[in-house]
């Protein structure tokens, strides 16, 4: 299984950041066999358990972005799960707010800021090998 991100390249600094630990946080809890265990350093000081697979970040455009979320409504990318951030969780104060702002949203009206796709690497590699990493 792979795990990647595509960020869109436009946005600032501080929102890329912010999207990528959003979605980072939410990967962790899709594929939580992601997360290695605690290690202990020689004189016992514990680290917590990071991600046991590289996640690349990549660089895109909000129509780069599009246009993966619209193959993945093709039947050959069941097993590719994809987890968004959005403008309107951006935006949000809370989750109640926007839980309620995204229900009453149609799809055509959302700007993704970045997604995270994990699945089977090959699939995932069709989806975004074009896509070079976000600098």
């Amino acid at each position: 299984m792979k795990a990647v991100m595509v960020i869109d390249r436009e946005l600032p600094l501080g929102l890329a950041a912010n999207t990528a630990a959003v979605l980072g946080i939410s990967l962790g809890h899709l594929a939580g066999d992601i997360i290695g265990p605690d290690v202990y350093d020689r004189e016992g000081a514990a680290h917590r358990g990071i991600t046991t697979r590289p996640i690349p970040i990549l660089g895109g455009t909000g129509g780069q972005i599009g246009h993966i979320i619209e193959k993945l409504s093709d039947e050959g990318f069941a097993d590719v799960s994809i987890i968004d951030f959005n403008h309107l969780a951006q935006r949000s104060r809370d989750y109640e707010n926007y839980t309620r702002t995204l229900s009453a949203s149609d799809s055509a009206g959302i700007r993704y800021l970045g997604i995270c796709l994990y699945g089977p690497v090959k699939k995932v590699n069709k989806l975004t090998g074009s896509i070079g990493l976000l600098r």
